[in-house]
């Protein structure tokens, strides 16, 4: 199987960053790299761009590094609240998931994907307060507070701890018990 050695310019996921020297299918490189600039292939004249594009990294990596703190800073010591249904009992029905964090970290004006939140048991099923880890860059990481608040019923729906139904629906309900009634005697 033939190889090429080439440069790459731009960061490619599982092959590596810009500036790495890399061994790939000579048919990747020829077919895919090559005509999409991402890469140029390794010989006497290109070896100096790789000093050049190792130092475009640094600078790049040293940002971003940067970057991740001062947004850890601001997301430090943040709490998030979400008001859930739940029973009598304190049991919520559903979860809440890092789907759910992250829509309301942007409501907030935190774009953070939903692969960057991180919690214990892959969603938050208990009512009180969890913590949520955001991972912002392989070296940075920052946790969160997650509160689940119950949602507070209004007294007037509350009939022996169920909700009362709208006044069609019961009547309906009541009718055919009503009818099954005299029949069963």
């Amino acid at each position: 199987m033939a190889l090429s050695e080439v440069l790459l310019k731009k960061p490619v996921a599982g092959l590596g960053a810009e500036g790495d020297q890399v061994k790939v299918k000579a048919g990747f490189a020829r077919n895919f790299l090559l005509p999409q600039g991402i890469a140029v292939p390794v010989n006497q004249a290109n070896r100096k761009q790789i000093e050049a594009l190792k130092k475009a990294r640094a600078v790049r990596e040293a940002k971003e590094l940067d970057d991740a703190r001062a947004f850890a800073e601001k997301l430090s010591g943040l709490e998030i609240s979400f008001t859930v249904k739940s029973g009598d009992d304190g049991k919520m029905f559903g979860s809440i998931s890092t789907t759910d964090i992250s829509k309301k970290l942007a409501e907030l004006g935190h774009e953070i994907a939903k692969k960057q939140i991180h919690l214990e048991h892959g969603s938050i099923k208990t009512l009180g307060k969890s913590a949520a880890t955001i991972k912002l860059h392989p070296e940075v990481s920052v946790e969160i507070t997650v509160e689940l608040v119950p949602e507070a019923l209004p007294e007037k729906e509350l009939v022996k701890g169920k909700k009362t139904k709208g006044r069609k629906a019961a009547s309906r309900e009541e009718a055919p018990a009503e009818e099954a009634a005299p029949a069963a005697e």
